[in-house]
């Protein structure tokens, strides 16, 4: 007696393999994003310090207009991010950006986890078809080195 899985097996073991070529296996994919975020960097004195984070994208995609950009960005500017986007679509759940810190936050363990957290937060929201179709941020945020909030008025 064949178990259910062994029928699986037999059924699929029977369709034609095709090789493939060269190109498919290294060329460059249909649709690619490579979204990074690295080299935190902390600016000012006392109170008024705050660590800045590079995002670097690399991308076939069209809703995206730069091939390739790196832009700088810091924490207040995810988490107003994260609201537009929030506001823009009702139908995506939006994922937690790292939680606030507030003892130690400049040391080297902390900016790498939140940098780690960051880099995760724009690579779900970045990859989603429904968020690259829709926003009217998502571009400008991840690429644009002149980006500011006070040009989208939400």
């Amino acid at each position: 007696m064949t178990s259910p899985t062994q029928k699986n097996f037999e059924a699929t073991s029977r369709l034609p393999l095709k090789e493939q070529t060269i190109d498919e296996m290294y060329g460059i994919p249909e649709n690619f994003l490579e979204i990074e975020v690295r080299n935190p960097q902390t600016q000012g004195f006392g109170r008024k310090m705050y660590t800045d984070y590079e995002i670097v994208c690399r991308t076939n995609i069209p809703a995206f207009k730069l091939k390739y950009s790196s832009v700088r960005r810091r924490y207040s500017d995810f988490e107003w991010f994260r609201d537009v986007l929030e506001r823009e679509t009702s139908r995506v759940n939006i994922p937690a950006l790292p939680g606030k810190v507030f003892t130690n936050r400049f040391s080297d363990e902390v900016i790498e986890a939140r940098r780690e957290g960051l880099e995760r937060f724009l690579q779900n929201v970045a990859g989603h078809p429904l968020i690259q179709t829709g926003s009217k941020v998502l571009s400008a945020f991840i690429q644009d080195p002149n980006f500011s909030r006070e040009v989208y008025n939400y």
